[in-house]
């Protein structure tokens, strides 16, 4: 099992990831990507899902339009590992392809 991130690991992890932020319990982090359409914003979540199954680390995410809400956390460790931050930051790179 992955082991969880310290305080000083996540604030160090998220100093990377401008766009991403703590949920409020500390356990998570969460962005919104904004999209030109619901097509791409589907598309998006198409593609971080061959990602995310390829990782066996998978996103809670809501769609509504252009937006696609991501809450990431490592469930079987109880909060925020190195996979949480890896996938964040695939999902950016995938954004912004």
């Amino acid at each position: 099992m992955p082991e969880l991130l310290t305080s000083t690991a996540k604030e160090f992890a998220l100093a990377e990831l401008p766009h991403w932020t703590l949920s409020e319990n500390g356990n998570a982090i969460e962005r919104t990507f904004t999209f030109r359409s619901f097509a791409r914003a589907f598309g998006f979540m198409a593609s971080a899902a061959i990602l995310a199954e390829k990782m066996n680390h998978h996103p809670t995410w809501t769609n509504t339009y252009n937006k696609v809400d991501v809450l990431l956390t490592t469930h079987d460790a109880g909060g925020l590992t190195e996979l949480d931050f890896k996938l964040a930051r695939k999902l950016d790179r995938l954004c912004e392809a």
